[in-house]
C-alpha cells in the first residue's frame, strides 16, 4: 500500500509502506478519507512521541470501508462503512482497527464528512461530560472555538441544554462559532476574556473552562471558573510553564484541573468511550443535529499544503484529507 511518510526536512511524501497486519478482533479498512489534527504537526516535528504499539504514520481518525474482518468478528461485514479513532496511521490506504471502535456512518455523510468525527467529537465528548461533567443550564468557556474540537464541543453544548462563551481570533471565525449556537463570542485579539466572563456572567464565572492554549491563559482561566469549577486542559499551545502560582483560589473555589489527551487512552478506555458516543452523540448526526464542520478537503498530494493551512491557523473546523 502507499502512506505518508516524513523526510529529514519535515517534508511529507507518499511511499510504499507494509499493509497492516488484521488481528482476529480487527476490520481491514479500505480509507477513503482521514483529517488532519495538531497531533500530527507536533509528531512530524518529533514533538508528540508515537504511543507504544502504535503506527508510526501520522493519522488518529479515518473514514472507510470494510474489507475484511477478523475470524472473531460479527457485527461488522465486508462493505461497511465506517469511521474510527486511531492511534496513528490514516494517512495510509489501509488500516486495521479493533472491531468495537468501529463507529457506522450515517447514510447521509459522505467519507470526508465522516473523517471528520471521530477524533474531535469524541474528544469534546469526553473531555465536556465525561472528564467536565458539565451539565444542563452550566456555562461552558471554550477557547479556539473555530478548531475541530471547538466546533463540536460548541454544538454538543447546545444539545445538551448548556451555554457556551467562546473565544476565537477573527470577526469571521467568531461568525461561525455564532451559527453553531454559541451564546457569546470574544475575539481574544481585542478583548481580555476575563473581563468579558465577568461581564456575561455577572461576576459568577463559568462551570467548565475547555483550554487548549495553556501557560497563557492560566490565570485568567482560574479567575474565570465558579465556584466548583472544572478546568479541563487538553492542549499547550500558549506554553507548559507557570509562574507564581496562587494556590488559594483552588482551595476557596474549589476549582478541579483536570489534564486530559485522548491518543493516549487504553483501549478499554476508547472502546467505552466509543460506545457512550454511539449511544449519546451519534443519533445527533444520524437525526442531522449537529453536523462536521468542514474547513477544506485535500487530496492527500497536497497533504504539505494542508498542514500549512492548519499550522498558520487559517482553518474554522477540520481539515480533511482525501485518500485514493
Amino acid at each position: 500500500m502507499k502512506a505518508v511518510q516524513i523526510d529529514e526536512s519535515k517534508h511529507l511524501f507518499i511511499d510504499d509502506y507494509q499493509m497492516p497486519v488484521l488481528g482476529e478482533n480487527e476490520l481491514l479498512v479500505k480509507v477513503h478519507a482521514t483529517a488532519i489534527n495538531r497531533a500530527d504537526l507536533l509528531q512530524k516535528h518529533g514533538k508528540y512521541p508515537v504511543p507504544n504499539g502504535a503506527s508510526p504514520i501520522l493519522g488518529l481518525e479515518m473514514s472507510g470501508i470494510v474489507e475484511q474482518v477478523g475470524a472473531n468478528v460479527t457485527n461488522w461485514k465486508v462493505g461497511d462503512r465506517v469511521c474510527s479513532l486511531l492511534p496513528g496511521g490514516g494517512y495510509a490506504q489501509y488500516v486495521s482497527i479493533p472491531s468495537d471502535l468501529a463507529i457506522s456512518i450515517p447514510d447521509h455523510f459522505s467519507f470526508e464528512e465522516a473523517a471528520a468525527i471521530p477524533e474531535v467529537f469524541l474528544t469534546a465528548y469526553l473531555n465536556l461530560f465525561e472528564l467536565g461533567r458539565l451539565k444542563e443550564n452550566e456555562t461552558v468557556l471554550i477557547h479556539a472555538g473555530a478548531s475541530g474540537v471547538g466546533t463540536a464541543a460548541i454544538q454538543l453544548a447546545r444539545e445538551f441544554g448548556a451555554s457556551s462563551i467562546v473565544t476565537a481570533g477573527s470577526e469571521t471565525k467568531l461568525a461561525a462559532c455564532t451559527d453553531l449556537g454559541a451564546n457569546y463570542v470574544i475575539n481574544y485579539k481585542n478583548e481580555d476574556f476575563k473581563t468579558v466572563v465577568e461581564k456575561v456572567t455577572d461576576h459568577v464565572g463559568v462551570d467548565v473552562i475547555l483550554d487548549f492554549i495553556g501557560a497563557s491563559y492560566f490565570h485568567q482561566n482560574l479567575q474565570s471558573l465558579n465556584t466548583n469549577g472544572r478546568l479541563i486542559l487538553i492542549g499547550t499551545m500558549g506554553g507548559v510553564k507557570v509562574n507564581d502560582v496562587n494556590l488559594l483560589p483552588l482551595l476557596t473555589k474549589r476549582i478541579s484541573i483536570i489534564g486530559s489527551t485522548l491518543r493516549s487512552q487504553t483501549l478499554e478506555q476508547k472502546i467505552y468511550l466509543t460506545n457512550q458516543f454511539k449511544k449519546d452523540v451519534l443519533p445527533l448526526f444520524t437525526n442531522k443535529k449537529i453536523k462536521p464542520i468542514i474547513d477544506s478537503v485535500y487530496n492527500w498530494h497536497e497533504v504539505n499544503e494542508a498542514h500549512t493551512r492548519m499550522e498558520n491557523n487559517l482553518n474554522t473546523g477540520k481539515i480533511v484529507l482525501k485518500i485514493d
